[in-house]
């Protein structure tokens, strides 16, 4: 599967964007297509018509920075999505190229040694599989799964994948909806950060062909960064956790984060005290 190019994401978020949100009249007449026509966009950016087809197009060879801030601008891109953008105008590359094995730098698994028992933690790569966790990561998370499959590439848990392929990882979560949407919106920004990454495509090509909501939630063009947020757990064993994630990145790996949980209240921190219990036991 190809990776999403300038011109679908450019017509997506124009699409999204309703002529009186860009300060253009409105004169009550039904409109064939939702949001902004390529002439207004262009006009509102100040570029040609002619140009910004040619962007859509995948014609263009280059856009400058400048052009691009302007688009983002008049498409109300915010942050990530603009880094997106700036991300899928460069040349584009020539093949796909497949890496070798992600491996966890020896810092982020000293960090991860040093956390408590009863906190939750999981190192990711950078297609969201699972590099390492401690006990209490893969009891909360993925109790089916042997804990040591991180250690094999070929084993390895990949977390878009429990997400979308896996019904024993998806009815574990209540908010399950919420944090799927996430997932696929940083996993566009992924692919327009390593555009070049075989794997990656396969991925996103296997999870399309596989799975209808990821299919429906890529299709919107989302993107979004995923650093903090929240998790509702039924777990099978201790019941209702609510959860706080927060990511910490490696600098000795870019690509790869930490991302550990906290309980967002008593309950949930019982409960997860219950759990360390349930599995030393």
């Amino acid at each position: 599967m190809e990776l999403e190019g300038l011109g679908t994401f450019l017509r997506t978020r124009r699409a999204r964007v309703a002529p009186v949100e860009a300060g253009l009249p409105n004169y009550g007449t039904a409109r064939r297509v939702p949001g902004l026509r390529r002439e207004e966009l262009a006009q509102l950016a100040g570029v040609s018509v002619g140009y910004y087809t040619r962007l859509e197009q995948g014609q263009a060879n280059t856009a400058s920075e400048q052009v691009l801030d302007a688009l983002s601008r008049v498409l109300r891109l915010d942050e990530a999505e603009t880094a997106h953008l700036h991300n899928l105008a460069k040349k584009p590359p020539a093949r796909l190229v497949r890496s070798r094995p992600e491996r966890p730098h020896a810092r982020v698994l000293a960090l991860l040694s040093s956390l408590q028992e009863t906190t939750p933690a999981v190192v990711l790569g950078r297609r969201g599989d699972v590099l390492a966790w401690n006990r209490a990561g893969h009891a909360m998370l993925a109790g089916h799964y042997d804990f040591d499959a991180p250690d094999d590439p070929r084993r390895r848990p990949s977390v878009p994948r429990m997400y979308f392929l896996d019904p024993l990882s998806r009815d574990l979560y209540r908010n399950w909806e919420e944090n799927a949407r996430i997932h696929v919106a940083y996993l566009r920004l992924t692919a327009g950060r390593h555009p070049t990454d075989a794997q990656l495509a396969e991925l996103i090509g296997e999870l399309a062909m596989h799975s209808r909501e990821f299919a429906t939630y890529w299709a919107t063009g989302d993107v979004a960064d995923c650093t903090v947020g929240r998790m509702l757990l039924e777990h099978p064993t201790v019941g209702p956790l609510d959860v706080d994630y927060q990511v910490w990145l490696q600098p000795d790996s870019p690509g790869h984060r930490l991302e550990v949980y906290t309980p967002s209240d008593a309950a949930s921190a019982d409960a997860l005290q219950l759990l360390a219990h349930y599995r030393t036991t």
